[in-house]
């Protein structure tokens, strides 16, 4: 059967739904449900996804309606990624009512996870930084309050991140430190505490070159390994080139670094709002 064969049948069985939906018979209001949810995949099929998350709503809201509350959390989660691919803010409502009913009934690990979703639509689709930080910051709480730690934390570092974009220091600073203490004393993860210093190092930085100065002390008190890193010995060079007001070695050693390790997009920016504040700079890495 065709695409369109397919969206022909699934508009029939909507009709047939809606009909049952009139219905005082609860039986026939179960059957609408699942006429709904047949004819929500088969406009998958048929890649109208609109269509199929509407479909998949309709059953969300009988399954409410007959206080199936998981079935209708479901539901709506099944719409929410149907919406996805047609329409970004739907797809978040439609995840946002299955959170709702998700931390009603303390299911809040499966809550935490579609908090997830919401802030990576915010992040590519919407672009909204800030609601992305939101959903990132709730989910990070639930799975907190689940001791899901490490899911928790890579939550938080997508706050971090950001919230260093956005210039909000003192905020990622907070969260770095907190996810390199937390992750130093694991035999299996401490190796990425390193790179969460250097990342709050970085923001300490921009701030103010002393601050970043009794930072590295402090981390390299707490975390001895740190002092051996290329990171910290990078970070050593930076704070000389920057107290001498050395565009060209600030430059030198952020080349040098690069081209053994290489610096990502986030990195690259951090880097160049330091270099920003050497008096006469270019602006540029060059």
């Amino acid at each position: 059967m065709d695409n369109s064969g397919k969206e022909k049948e699934a508009m029939q069985l909507m009709a047939e739904a809606d009909k049952k939906v009139k219905s005082s018979d609860s039986s026939d209001v179960e059957d609408a449900c699942e006429m709904y949810a047949r004819a929500a995949n088969m406009f998958k099929m048929a890649k109208n996804w609109s269509a199929a998350g509407s479909a998949f709503c309709q059953a969300a809201r009988l399954h409410m309606q007959m206080q199936n509350k998981l079935d209708s959390a479901t539901s709506f989660v099944d719409a929410g990624n149907a919406y996805k691919k047609a329409d970004p803010q739907e797809a978040i409502n439609c995840l946002n009512a299955a959170i709702d009913i998700y931390t009603d009934m303390g299911r809040f690990t499966i809550a935490a996870k579609h908090h997830m979703t919401i802030a990576e639509i915010y992040e590519s689709e919407l672009v909204d930084i800030e609601k992305a930080i939101a959903h990132y910051e709730q989910a990070a709480d639930y799975y907190k309050g689940e001791e899901s730690n490490s899911s928790a934390n890579k939550c938080l570092l997508k706050v971090g991140s950001y919230s260093a974009q956005l210039e909000q220091y003192p905020k990622a600073i907070e969260i770095y430190e907190q996810v390199a203490t937390s992750t130093m004393d694991n035999p299996l993860l401490k190796y990425n505490a390193k790179e969460y210093f250097w990342k709050a190092a970085l923001c300490h930085f921009i701030v103010d070159e002393l601050n970043a100065k009794l930072a590295i002390e402090k981390y390299e008190g707490m975390f001895p390994a740190f002092s051996d890193s290329r990171e910290c010995k990078l970070l050593k060079k930076l704070l000389e080139a920057h107290e001498e007001q050395n565009s060209e070695a600030f430059t030198e050693a952020v080349k040098e670094f690069d081209s053994i390790s290489r610096l990502d997009q986030w990195q690259t920016t951090m880097l160049l709002r330091i270099k920003k504040t050497i008096q006469g700079d270019a602006g540029d890495l060059k």
